[in-house]
């Protein structure tokens, strides 16, 4: 790594030249850094925002999912079957399921060895269950902090090796040159009140980028509050994004932000909303359900089918959720869970149950007393982990919403995980590797195999050291002056930042959120844009000490603007209700004739299944591509023709 300066708009500037940059400290990204140095690229860096936060770090659920290859007892699994299953959920490219499969195991097994407490037996079998979308068990967890532990491990393995960190370093800009990476403008977090060390460059021939969803583009998020993403300063840049109409959504709790699925649901709580004044306490899904052994069946099956889907709305329990959303974005109302009292306030007759949910109560021996007693029964961490967040589920309701928790969509990446941007790689929930299902852990496994993956090629095809010094300068300094350019014209005696991004953040939850109409979507997305052309002049913050947050709301209307975009070209594609995605259609079925009309829907035939969406942003408009999915590839196989590419250098790279 080399270091030297520049001055430009009244700034000196620091520059670190150097091979590749790994942007974010979650699992994907400290496992990039890792392999990286143990494939022989030493002369990296990581770029984090906060060592500390991001949602591997901070998010989990009752019991946090890792899925990967079976890797115990008689059912067979191979990889390609695996990569079927992935494959199978739609929008999905053949390569890239192939590549998680096949790289499930030597993932898994290295965070094993690492010191992530995955259980396994007393012969070494790591036993498995299954999970959602999961015709095996394939599934493993280490309990509801599954992925904090991956990061504690793989932070640890990092810091072993000495890979510098650039802790609160804040990229706001990724430079480029035609389709080829130039490097990174930043801003340090902790200079920002020095003009001459306020703004960093990156100098460097490669990026991995493990920046994580856009959480900061929904109101109602499970995501924690440390997890912001960075996918629009990567659209402006020209990296093409790709299934951006599909997301996962489920019901959260809001403080803190976590996922109540399984025991929380199998518990039988009471669900109850309020004004926002914390009165007129009523519990709606009485108003709705006429049997309350079915009501409550319903509610024990979000337990297991806890992401909202669409397909699951008159059979299922989404139905849960869209009372939910109705109480919450259409009437204003808050809604709590309530684990003190029973629904309707009186015992359960379990016998009146599904036989699912009986049966599992009962094996369970929580077939009795109140939603708290069962709770404890069932699963007493799940409710030791609220008391530890200030939360007491004995003595008062959790408050909720459907929030947005994983996009399955991202940026657009080749089976290396290197974008259309040359030497740009995207590792994480920020890459496009996922489709419209997904077996419940595959975000996991996936991040570990992409940041795998383009450590591979990396190190295989594109060492050596970053541009010169003035060629870089030359080549990136208009975009460099243009963005600190931003941020000067934004001071003022006025701060409007958090008004203006709640504004929009609560926009996106209303209308691209589960529930999607065009008329909204169109209406949406023209508040947007008009947020956008007009940023410097609604825009204000009154002193440097604001500007990160002014960067990240630019990035995140940028964000919300093509995802936006992309759900209305999906309409106009053709494209039906499908995943957690409701597209409202007056000439739909309505699962239930108490729901109102809006919630008339088409189900999605599949036809567009094999089709995947590209979405391109310049000059401030959206350019869209439908496009085939790549095949499960089915390449040679004898033995003697793979080790004789392997021997030749670079054959399989």
């Amino acid at each position: 790594m080399k270091e030297s300066s520049i001055r430009a708009n009244g700034h000196g500037i620091r520059i670190y030249s150097l091979n590749t940059v790994v942007v974010g400290t979650g699992a994907a990204g400290l496992n990039a850094a890792d392999r990286l140095f143990s494939l022989g690229q030493t002369d990296i860096a990581i770029i984090t925002e906060n060592l500390k936060a991001g949602t591997s770090r901070n998010t989990g659920s009752d019991k946090q999912t890792y899925y990967k290859l079976t890797l115990a007892g008689s059912e067979p699994d191979s990889i390609y079957d695996l990569a079927k299953t992935l494959f199978n959920g739609q929008c999905v490219d053949g390569d890239i399921a192939l590549c998680e499969a096949a790289l499930s195991a030597r993932c898994f097994l290295k965070l094993a060895e690492l010191g992530v407490p995955f259980p396994h037996n007393r012969y070494g079998e790591y036993i498995g269950y299954k999970t959602d979308h999961d015709p095996k068990r394939r599934a493993t967890s280490a309990g509801p902090y599954t992925s904090k532990y991956m990061t504690e491990c793989l932070e640890k393995a990092v810091k072993q090796k000495n890979i510098r960190i650039f802790d609160k370093m804040q990229v706001i800009k990724i430079l480029t040159d035609k389709n080829k990476l130039l490097g990174l403008l930043c801003l340090d977090l902790q200079n920002l009140h020095d003009p001459d060390k306020r703004y960093v460059l990156f100098n460097c021939k490669n990026v991995i980028y493990a920046t994580g969803g856009p959480a900061g583009m929904y109101a109602d998020a499970v995501y924690p509050f440390s997890q912001k993403g960075a996918s629009g300063i990567a659209f402006e840049a020209g990296i093409i994004g790709k299934n951006l109409t599909e997301w996962q959504y489920g019901i959260s709790s809001v403080k803190p932000r976590w996922n109540v699925s399984g025991t929380y649901m199998q518990a039988l709580p009471r669900f109850i909303s309020q004004d926002k004044n914390g009165g007129d306490e009523r519990e709606f899904l009485l108003d709705f359900f006429a049997d309350k052994a079915d009501m409550l069946s319903k509610v024990f099956l979000k337990g297991y089918q806890w992401p909202f889907d669409v397909r699951k709305v008159e059979d299922g329990s989404s139905i849960i959720d869209i009372l939910v959303y109705i109480e919450t974005c259409i009437k204003g109302r808050r809604v709590f869970l309530d684990f003190r009292q029973n629904p309707a306030g009186a015992d359960i007759d379990f016998s009146t149950l599904s036989p699912e949910a009986r049966d599992y109560l009962e094996k369970a021996g929580a077939a009795f007393g109140k939603p708290i007693d069962r709770l404890l029964r069932m699963n007493e961490p799940a409710v030791e982990f609220y008391r530890g967040k200030g939360v007491d589920l004995t003595k008062e309701p959790l408050e909720v919403a459907v929030c947005a928790q994983h996009n399955n969509g991202g940026l657009s990446i080749d089976n290396w995980w290197q974008t259309n941007i040359e030497g740009f790689f995207a590792v994480g929930e920020v890459s496009a590797s996922h489709g419209v299902y997904r077996p419940g852990g595959t975000a996991l496994n996936a991040g570990q195999v992409g940041s795998t993956r383009a450590a591979q090629y990396i190190a295989a095809n594109r060492k050596g050291d970053a541009p010169y010094i003035e060629e870089f300068i030359k080549k990136a300094l208009p975009a460099i002056a243009d963005s600190i350019g931003l941020g000067g014209k934004l001071l003022s005696n006025s701060d409007t930042v958090n008004e203006i991004w709640n504004r929009a953040a609560k926009r996106m939850s209303r209308f691209g959120g589960i529930i999607r109409s065009m008329e909204e979507i169109v209406q949406a997305a023209a508040e947007t844009k008009n947020e956008l052309k007009s940023f410097k002049e609604i825009v204000k913050i009154s002193s440097y000490r604001e500007l990160p947050r002014a960067y990240r709301l630019y990035d995140m209307l940028l964000s919300q603007y093509v995802y936006l975009r992309a759900m209305e070209d999906y309409i106009k594609y053709g494209g039906k209700s499908r995943g957690s995605a409701l597209y409202t259609d007056k000439d739909g079925i309505k699962p239930y004739e108490s729901l109102p009309d809006v919630f008339r829907f088409t189900l999605d035939d599949g036809t567009i299944g094999d089709m995947v969406q590209e979405a391109m942003y310049r000059n401030g408009e959206c350019e869209f591509n439908w496009r085939k999915v790549r095949p499960l590839p089915k390449d040679e196989d004898f033995f003697e023709n793979v080790w004789r590419s392997y021997r030749e250098n670079g054959n399989i790279y």
